[in-house]
């Protein structure tokens, strides 16, 4: 059944909403790279700016990073979207919250200074918007009516298995910032490895 104008109005308002959010943390983001006082200056040149600040700038485009692409899961999820309902609207800015805890978790490690505890905190607010965007998607995929109705129950599957990718990347770098700061960092790059091996995951055979 097509839906109606209204609940689509419903789901393109938040689908703005979401961009407009995830453009802020990425703008924020910016604004937590090192800047030279000109009352005060730290660094006499550019390259000293780079050479003292390097961890930040590597924080902060890992950061970006992972902003990005929980955004771009969020375009490829909501482009199988009909409509949203308020439960699913709920479960989205919850999500959105997520995602200002996850900025907020930057913040504090990089104004606490690189220790395990604040790397752990960045881990599970990451995973935290993990599990969000997935609650959301299981939501509207059991939830009848949500999905266009050419979304087939194999695509379904198949994103579902494949947006597992981000909550267990970011669950499985927890450990890591126990290790080290550049074991953390590196732990990241697990990511592609298994968004690929989820996405080609063999469909279960029926009983």
């Amino acid at each position: 059944m097509r839906a109606s104008k209204h609940a689509i109005l419903h789901l393109t308002r938040l689908e703005r909403l979401m961009d407009v959010v995830y453009a802020i943390a990425i703008w924020r983001l910016f604004l937590q790279l090192p800047r030279p006082d000109i009352d005060d200056p730290a660094w006499d040149s550019v390259r000293e700016l780079l050479a003292g600040s390097w961890e930040t700038y590597l924080v902060v485009a890992l950061a970006t990073v992972i902003v990005v692409v929980y955004w771009l899961q969020s375009n490829d999820l909501y482009g199988y979207l009909e409509k949203t309902d308020t439960v699913h609207s709920i479960l989205s800015i919850a999500q959105l919250c997520c995602v200002l805890l996850f900025l907020y978790a930057i913040g504090v490690g990089l104004r606490l200074g690189a220790d395990a505890a604040s790397r752990a905190f960045e881990s599970a607010a990451a995973l935290a918007l993990g599990l969000a965007a997935f609650a959301s998607w299981r939501y509207a995929t059991t939830r009848g009516g949500l999905l266009r109705d050419d979304t087939t129950p194999e695509q379904v599957a198949q994103l579902t298995r494949r947006n597992l990718a981000e909550p267990l990347t970011a669950a499985l770098t927890i450990p890591f910032a126990f290790v080290g700061p550049w074991a953390w960092e590196a732990s990241w790059f697990l990511y592609p490895f298994l968004r690929y091996a989820l996405g080609r995951a063999p469909q279960p055979r029926p009983a």
